[in-house]
């Protein structure tokens, strides 16, 4: 099926809902579905929708609305570091799904600050109908503060005041030490991020228990800014502990740990193991590649979203999900192995 074809000396016309339908091959409620909940259709179907809605130029009748409700059609994204690849991915997700939902996406790097984030949120209030926040380092009390003047959604940083898209953390910690226990490491040792992430606490959290339970003596170093930069510092200190094995905050700490280890002359993994966190881009081409915990982040965006329209576009007799957890998976490479046969 063609486009709708305009008359010569007829007024423009903008797409409807039905035109969208009806290229892409299916119902006008499903061209809805995929717009407002997208975790509600699956995903070839919903990327043709969205597709054809690019082609078209589709703009839903929620956005249209706002032009005369007061809404910006905008939506703010928050992340603690624009250059960490980890964020990539979350970007993305929203970037289509709010794409495809009508609105604009404007970005903000709060860099690593809560002040920044806090001082964000207020100076754009009246230019964005809503907010996604990527790994938060607000406190349970200034986020309890915004989420009441504002509809917010957190990723990778749990609330009971605001609906929140969480990592499953304690199971991923929970996969790593089995994986460590499995290649005989007994001394771990935990590589701290950002004293203020929500995720670095319940990391350590699981960290502390897990080990305790398996009967490994357990260490922890940082904090550390979640960098490569930071990881000379990481590995000195991680070397100082006597551990075999660590599990760091995220990939790009871990990766600056490979970089110092292999100066200093300490083998990964004859002499130490090392497991990082996100799987970003270029986790399997470092030398040697890294063992790392997965998790769908791109999604993880789309879902954020999904929760954010579901409060700007309420509907009646049905309740908003407050909770999304995403998967995780530990993905072994070559920066573990057994632990080393005691001198």
């Amino acid at each position: 099926m063609e486009a709708p074809k305009q008359e010569q000396g007829e007024p423009a016309r903008l797409p409807t809902i039905k035109d969208v339908a009806g290229l892409a091959g299916v119902a006008t409620s499903t061209v809805s579905r995929a717009l407002s909940n997208p975790d509600r259709v699956n995903r070839r179907t919903r990327e043709r929708i969205e597709e054809v809605a690019a082609r078209l130029n589709y703009v839903p009748s929620s956005q249209a609305r706002g032009l005369s409700s007061g809404r910006t059609n905008a939506v703010a994204v928050l992340v603690p570091d624009i250059t960490n690849p980890f964020y990539f991915d979350i970007i993305r997700g929203t970037q289509h799904q709010l794409k495809a939902a009508g609105f604009t996406q404007l970005l903000v790097d709060t860099e690593e600050s809560s002040e920044m984030e806090l001082d964000a949120l207020h100076k754009m209030r009246r230019s964005a109908d809503g907010f996604i926040l990527a790994a938060s380092r607000l406190t349970d009390a200034e986020l309890a503060e915004v989420s009441g003047t504002q509809p917010l959604v957190t990723i990778n940083r749990a609330s009971a005041i605001a609906p929140s898209v969480v990592i499953d953390t304690p199971s991923a910690i929970i996969q790593a030490l089995e994986h460590l226990a499995s290649l005989g490491h007994q001394r771990v040792c935990y590589v701290s991020g950002p004293p203020t992430s929500w995720s670095n606490h319940m990391r350590w959290k699981v960290f502390e228990e897990e080990s305790a339970h398996r009967g490994m003596d357990a260490h922890r170093i940082g904090p550390f800014v979640p960098k490569t930069t930071s990881g000379a510092a990481a590995a000195d200190a991680a070397v100082r502990t006597g551990a075999t094995a660590c599990i760091v905050f995220n990939d790009l700490l871990a990766i600056g740990m490979l970089q110092r280890l292999r100066e200093r002359g300490i083998r990964v993994p004859e002499d130490i193991s090392i497991v990082g966190s996100d799987d970003i881009f270029g986790a399997d081409f470092c030398n040697p590649p890294l063992t790392t915990i997965a998790s769908p982040i791109e999604q993880a965006g789309r879902v954020a979203v999904s929760m954010l329209l579901s409060q700007l576009n309420p509907t009646p007799g049905r309740s908003s999900r407050q909770l999304a957890v995403m998967p995780t998976h530990l993905t072994i490479r070559a920066s573990t192995g057994p632990a080393p046969a005691q001198a």
